[in-house]
């Protein structure tokens, strides 16, 4: 077994356990549905989409509430988190019920055109007042840690992985809503699914880069501020 190396210097109190940015960039997706979320929101739309157009409006809200229903059990069986599970299946729910209120098939997709909106909104205004979303939610993960807040470079890391969610959010409302106006139910399920992962991805890409820039900067912050109180005392 390996000894701990007793000539190491010893970590401050007040110095932070360094945090992986791997860890934070997984917890930051992972708010934001995860992997597994991605796959298993997609699934009701895969089967509501061709069952619509074959059979109509009540035998795709079935077959979607179905295979929900399925997801959600599943989910349970391998004991994920019940939060997101039980949030997924009660968003097909809505998404289905506000389909058979409006009487259409397109109404099942309105709830995602409109929640793309309001995230789009909430995080372009937290860029404005300089309260970057994802890293508040960031620092909620890593035990409320907001060291970053004092570090401008930390501030803007974040400011660019909030406003390429801003640009997810925005490109699947812009899009979805005029494919909506459009009649185009067939492409709206295509459009949902294609903007899903392969944009999430990208700004779980660039939310990874983020957390580490912003884990440098804090981090040498931390570093200088003896070295400044040093030279200011001689």
């Amino acid at each position: 077994m390996s000894q701990p190396d007793n000539n190491a210097p010893p970590r401050s109190e007040s110095e932070p356990a360094p945090t992986p940015a791997h860890g934070g960039g997984r917890a930051v997706l992972d708010q934001m549905g995860g992997i597994s979320g991605l796959i298993y929101s997609s699934l009701p739309v895969v089967v509501f989409v061709p069952v619509s157009t074959a059979f109509g409006l009540l035998p795709a809200i079935a077959a979607a509430l179905g295979v929900a229903t399925l997801i959600l059990i599943w989910r349970l069986i391998r004991r994920d988190s019940i939060q997101p599970a039980v949030s997924g299946f009660f968003a097909v729910g809505v998404s289905a019920l506000i389909a058979y209120l409006v009487g259409e098939s397109k109404g099942y997709f309105l709830l995602g055109i409109w929640s793309s909106l309001i995230y789009a909104v909430v995080f372009g205004v937290s860029v404005v007042i300089r309260r970057p979303l994802v890293g508040y939610i960031w620092g909620w993960v890593n035990s409320h840690d907001r060291a970053w807040r004092g570090v401008r470079r930390a501030v803007v890391a974040f400011d660019v992985a909030t406003l390429t969610w801003v640009a997810v959010f925005a490109s699947r409302f812009l899009v979805q809503q005029y494919l909506y106006d459009s009649d185009q139910t067939g492409w709206l399920g295509f459009a949902r699914i294609a903007m899903g992962w392969p944009l999430t991805a990208v700004a779980a890409l660039v939310t990874y880069l983020a957390i580490r820039a912003a884990q440098r900067a804090v981090h040498a912050q931390d570093a200088a501020a003896p070295v400044e109180r040093d030279t200011a005392a001689g």
